[in-house]
C-alpha cells in the first residue's frame, strides 16, 4: 500500500537530484524547439511523493508543453522528450528510460550516500488547451510500432483544479487532499488499474475535497 515519504531531510536530496535531470531535459528541449515547464505533481501544496511499501520511491512530473512546431504531432513529441531524457541519464551514467502508454520512466537507482534507497523518476507529458482542461499524451502499443497510436487523452475534470489547489490551502484544509491522494492512489493499486497515473489521481483528490468544502460552506464560490 501506498504511504506518503516522511524523511523530510532524505527527501530534500533525492528531490533535487530529481529535479536536475528534469530540468535539463527541459532546458535541452528548448534548444530544438519544444518549451515546456516541468513540475512535480502536488508541488505547489506540501509533499506528495508516495512509496509503495518497501519498494522504490516514486517521484512523479508532469512535462507541461507550452508550445512546439506542432502541438498535434503526438509520436515526434514523446520521440523527441524520450531521446533528450535518455541523454540527461547518460550523461549521469544511468540506463536508458522505459517508454510506458502515459509515461517515461526511469531504471530504479539511488544516491551514493543513500545507497538503501532506491527511487525513479516518473515523466508524463502533458498540456493545457484553450479552455483551460488538461491532456496527457498517451502512447498506445499494439505489438507493432508501426501500428502503434500517440494521441492526447483529456484528463477527466481537469479544467481549473489548479485555483481549486489554491483556495483549498487558503482554507488550510491541504491535508485533506493529501488523505485523499493516498486513498485513490491506494484504491486503484488494489484494483491493479494502471490507467490512472499520479496527475489522475492528483485532480480527482483535488475536486473531491473541493466539492467537499464547498458543500459544507468552507469554500465559498
Amino acid at each position: 500500500m501506498y504511504n506518503y515519504f516522511e524523511d523530510k531531510q532524505l527527501l530534500r536530496k533525492i528531490k533535487a537530484n530529481c529535479s536536475g535531470i528534469v530540468k535539463e531535459v527541459e532546458d535541452e528541449l528548448r534548444t530544438q524547439g519544444l518549451n515546456s515547464q516541468v513540475f512535480l505533481i502536488g508541488s505547489g501544496g506540501r509533499n506528495m511523493v508516495m512509496q509503495n511499501e518497501n519498494e522504490p520511491i516514486d517521484f512523479d512530473y508532469n512535462l507541461n508543453v507550452l508550445s512546439c512546431d506542432d502541438i498535434n504531432n503526438c509520436k515526434e513529441i514523446k520521440e523527441l522528450v524520450r531521446k533528450t531524457f535518455n541523454n540527461a541519464m547518460r550523461r549521469k551514467n544511468l540506463d536508458d528510460v522505459d517508454d510506458s502508454t502515459s509515461s517515461l520512466t526511469t531504471k530504479k537507482y539511488h544516491l551514493v550516500s543513500n545507497p538503501e534507497i532506491e527511487f525513479s523518476i516518473d515523466l508524463a507529458i502533458v498540456t493545457m488547451n484553450t479552455d483551460g482542461k488538461w491532456y496527457r499524451l498517451k502512447h498506445e502499443k499494439t505489438g507493432y510500432s508501426s501500428n502503434d497510436r500517440y494521441y492526447w487523452n483529456e484528463a477527466p475534470n481537469s479544467k481549473g483544479y489548479n485555483d481549486k489547489a489554491i483556495k483549498i490551502k487558503q482554507v488550510q484544509c491541504w491535508e485533506l487532499v493529501r488523505e485523499q491522494y493516498k486513498n485513490i492512489k491506494n484504491k486503484y493499486l488494489t484494483n491493479n488499474d494502471h490507467d490512472h497515473p499520479s496527475f489522475i489521481c492528483y485532480i480527482e483528490a483535488v475536486n473531491n475535497v473541493y466539492n467537499h468544502l464547498r458543500q459544507k460552506n468552507i469554500i465559498k464560490k
